[in-house]
């Protein structure tokens, strides 16, 4: 997966990062994030501290739920298609680097299991695999019912799956309501810590599973900022992983490794792609929003224009909603309909230029713009107005703002051949506007330093290996992916039409082709990572 001062950095989300709406995106940083996702413009929104959200709560269960026990397929299939997932809560501690008073604190830090399809092995037989889901910036919840490549491949593996929360999302707070409070509490939200998190609740995990399930091979998966935690995971802790599926996993889209305008040249293109007409439109639009929101006339004018539920008070939080629209739709132009950010039809891009393109000549331009970004905002039909403002934020993604204020810095630009505003990015800037936001200043070169990112082809092929890079080129954060194969187990998958973290939604019998071809390639590499482990453990109890 935001709105400030500096690049708009979309939260990637993980994706996805991040993220959602215009509203909320505007209540953090311009930039958004890797799982989180791009958001408004910089500069012109006001900034406010991310709300605080509730406490986490729940008991101590690092064990499979009861049901596991005993049950049949059938029963198990039936309970799954109910209910695909059971919540536990794991005992974590607050700091895994220091030793201070405060470092072995404890908060319950969430994760969800599905046990229908685990092979639990014994009397002579190995048990399933555990494919582990490195959870993004937000609600794990919604992750996990958007992950449904590993509900489906589950069946053929015998795998265990389990998604794990990311600290300072969903009920996974340390400190409850005042978790976001302040630079001292938020201090402990890092990449780092969150890949600690990971390798202990697993280790406790696994502890408590069946002797034979102690020896399953772990595979983790990740979209978005997930993909990048996955792939980060490999590398930090390839005792606990086998092997990382990595989709839209932007790990280079830090210091100079990436053109700092890639992101908002390839939306672009993937508009003009469809229509130059639709691509000059948009091009088009934001002088004429901000001249006519220029006084409380235009602004109630452009209220009544865009069905706004209460008038507008910024005429940057109409091209914040705008900007978040296609932005997103950007991110998600799957070929089949989905809803993982909104409802959509399939190809939504596609969808909104034949919206401005079936306009009578000389109509409004911001009639066009407003019309199309409904799209994102209205497929259903069941809006009556749209809060354009104070949107909420229903994914729990405020916690990227501190990341992307500390560790997760990602320049972004904006040429003059885009269809957004030009806009420069300079790291003075963004240092500053996080000082003015939470009290602190960024490390832009943490990441690469921490993770690696420079000349990574020739980096990974000396010491890396089983890592899947999936990215498709519809999606604006794969310009910051692996796009290349790096060695015979550090492989990329690149499709041409794929977009956001696609190959980790559900099989549809509408999916193309080349879609199913992929998943099939990820399956097989899947499979012989874990073919090599066993035979290797075999070879070493001769």
């Amino acid at each position: 997966m935001a709105a400030a001062s500096g690049a708009p950095l979309p939260p990637l989300a993980s994706v996805a990062l991040l993220l959602l709406l215009a509203a909320s995106a505007a209540a953090r940083s311009p930039m958004p994030s890797p799982a989180a996702f791009p958001g408004a413009p910089p500069r012109q929104l006001q900034r406010r501290r991310p709300a605080s959200s509730s406490s986490s709560g729940g008991r101590y269960a690092v064990a499979i739920s009861a049901a596991a026990a005993g049950h049949d397929d059938t029963a198990a299939a039936s309970a799954a298609a109910t209910k695909p997932f059971t919540a536990h809560y794991f005992p974590q501690e607050l700091d895994h680097f220091t030793f201070t008073p405060n470092s072995s604190a404890v908060f319950y830090h969430k994760y969800l299991v599905n046990d229908t399809f685990w092979r639990r092995g014994g009397a002579g037989e190995a048990a399933g695999p555990i494919f582990v889901y490195t959870g993004n910036e937000g609600d794990i919840e919604w992750f996990a019912t958007n992950t449904g490549f590993m509900f489906d491949i589950a069946p053929k593996f015998g795998a265990l799956l389990v998604f794990i929360e990311h600290r300072f999302y969903g009920e996974s707070k340390p400190f409850g309501n005042d978790s976001y409070s302040s630079a001292e509490k938020l201090g402990y939200l890092t990449s780092t810590q969150a890949l600690a998190d990971y390798a202990i609740l697993l280790a406790s995990l696994k502890h408590n599973l069946s002797a034979a399930a102690a020896a399953s091979p772990v595979v983790v998966f990740g979209g978005s900022y997930g993909g990048m935690l996955a792939s980060w995971f490999r590398l930090k802790y390839p005792h606990v992983a086998i092997g990382a599926v990595a989709s839209s996993s932007p790990i280079l889209q830090f210091d100079y490794i990436t053109p700092w305008s890639s992101f908002y040249d390839a939306v672009s293109q993937d508009y003009k792609s469809e229509s130059l007409n639709c691509f000059s439109v948009i091009k088009a639009t934001w002088d004429v929003v901000e001249e006519k929101g220029s006084n409380d006339a235009g602004l109630l004018e452009l209220s009544k224009t865009f069905r706004a539920c209460k008038t507008v008070q910024s005429v940057y939080s109409f091209r914040n909603w705008l900007w978040t629209a296609f932005v997103y739709t950007a991110m998600v132009d799957y070929p089949t309909p989905a809803n993982f950010l909104m409802n959509l039809p399939a190809y939504p891009i596609k969808e909104m230029c034949k919206i401005i393109d079936g306009f009578p000549a000389g109509a409004d331009i911001v009639d066009k713009a407003f019309a199309a970004a409904s799209l994102y905002y209205n497929y259903t039909g069941d809006q009556a107005c749209f809060k354009i403002e104070d949107g909420g934020d229903p994914h729990g993604l405020s916690g990227w703002g501190w990341q992307a204020c500390t560790e997760m810095i990602m320049p972004m630009t904006i040429s003059n051949e885009s269809m957004f505003p030009p806009f420069t990015f300079t790291y003075d800037e963004k240092s500053e506007d996080c000082f003015q936001s939470y009290g602190v200043r960024p490390r832009p070169h943490w990441i690469t330093t921490e993770y690696g990112g420079n000349k990574i082809d020739q980096v990974l092929k000396r010491f890396g290996s089983n890592i899947i890079f999936s990215n498709g080129m519809r999606d604006p954060w794969s310009r910051g992916g692996v796009l290349k194969n790096i060695s015979s187990s550090i492989t990329a998958l690149v499709t041409e039409k794929g977009a956001h973290h696609l190959d980790f939604r559900s099989a549809n019998k509408d999916d193309p082709d080349w879609l199913v071809e992929q998943r099939r390639q990820e399956v097989d590499i899947i499979q012989g990572w874990i073919d090599q482990y066993h035979e290797d453990i075999a070879q070493m109890s001769k």
